[in-house]
């Protein structure tokens, strides 16, 4: 794993200083002379910090074998013994629990050889009190790399919900552009062929495309407020089943014929499932009017006590729904957003001719 150069400098820096430190210290307590030897190896229990997010396992066992090595020569820790809890500390933080324990235990053995060559009577309570200072130290640690877990684990949450989100925004822009340019796209065509022949009707049409058009318009400016957080933008609320009657007068308008029935205790629901019911119905009457050929819709909802059911069918002469990559590409839209809100999404076509779209969402999931 690579390093921060920042960090990296902070642990040169700490290294100097702590090496700085154990020197100066043997230097000013040496009443006859410095043992060269003696700085060396106090040397090597402090100077192999600097690499101690680099190799924390290696510069653990050659810090303890310093400190044990000196202990045993001369029957004292070096500056107290830092090196060790700079060390457990950086155990506990970048390695397992097992590797962690193992280093705290190669501490804790330095520290009773060290205290053996004493004959001091407090030796158990000085052992004590650096073994609390070690558990302190792999405490910290373990915390510290709890923490950057769940940083990391937040970091990737955060990640995820932004893909998600693009998912969401791309299928909206599919369903607006979709739906829209298909009247669109019918009604310009119609007002061309009866321009000449009967004016009111192309002049209908022409409305209907202006409609459309800025219908569409306020969608996408809606979802582009929505991508827009450096200000405050009023937008209006998802569509939900109370647009239901727009969409179908639209559509109306583009040339299908479309009837509505209504079947149950009607009750509002959450405004995802509203929206997914929504653009299941949008999509399955724009694939009717693209693909369909000459034919009318159907749109039955049933408010049932447990699931709610939407089915959408055409007596079209063409089986659309998979007669061409676009729609199926929308059949896959609507079932992935029957599968986030726990339902199911059915497409076939019907035995007596035309296609039926048939949505079930759990009650339960939308309150």
């Amino acid at each position: 794993m690579r390093v921060p150069l920042k960090p990296l400098y902070m642990d040169v820096l700490l290294a100097v200083v702590l090496t700085g430190l154990t020197v100066a210290t043997l230097v000013g307590q040496a009443t006859a002379g410095v043992s060269w030897p003696a700085v060396g190896v106090a040397v090597l229990s402090a100077a192999p910090i600097a690499l101690r997010q680099r190799m924390p396992m290696a510069v653990a066992a050659v810090v303890l074998a310093a400190l044990a090595a000196y202990s045993l020569r001369y029957g004292d820790i070096p500056n107290n013994g830092v090196g060790m809890v700079v060390v457990t500390f950086t155990a506990a933080t970048l390695r397992p629990r097992r590797s962690a324990a193992l280093v705290f235990a190669g501490s804790v053995a330095v520290t009773v050889i060290a205290f053996l060559k004493t004959s001091e009577p407090w030796l158990l309570s000085q052992v004590g009190q650096v073994v609390l200072i070690l558990i302190g130290a792999w405490v910290l640690g373990e915390s510290t790399r709890r923490w950057a877990r769940r940083a990391q684990r937040l970091a990737a949450e955060a990640a995820q919900a932004v893909s998600d989100e693009r998912v969401r925004i791309a299928r909206e822009l599919h369903d607006i552009v979709t739906h829209h340019m298909s009247v669109i796209s019918l009604q310009a065509g119609l007002a061309e062929y009866v321009l000449d022949a009967d004016p009111p009707t192309a002049k209908a049409a022409i409305a209907t495309v202006g409609t459309a058009s800025r219908e569409a318009l306020h969608d996408m400016r809606r979802l582009l407020d929505v991508l827009h957080v450096d200000h405050e933008s009023d937008y209006a609320p998802q569509p939900g089943l109370a647009q239901l009657d727009e969409l179908v007068n639209r559509t109306r308008g583009a040339g299908l014929d479309v009837t509505v029935a209504v079947t149950g205790a009607v009750r509002e629901l959450a405004p995802g499932a509203e929206l997914c019911a929504y653009r299941m119905i949008q999509e399955s009457l724009t694939n009717v009017l693209k693909h369909a050929g000459p034919a009318a819709a159907r749109v039955e909802i049933d408010y049932g006590e447990r699931t709610l059911t939407v089915k959408v069918s055409d007596d079209g002469t063409k089986s659309h729904g998979y007669g061409g990559h676009e729609a199926s590409h929308g059949i896959r839209g609507m079932r992935e957003r029957a599968e986030l809100f726990g339902g199911v999404l059915t497409a076939g076509p019907r035995e007596e001719g035309g296609f039926t779209v048939l949505l079930r969402l759990p009650m339960d999931e939308l309150r």
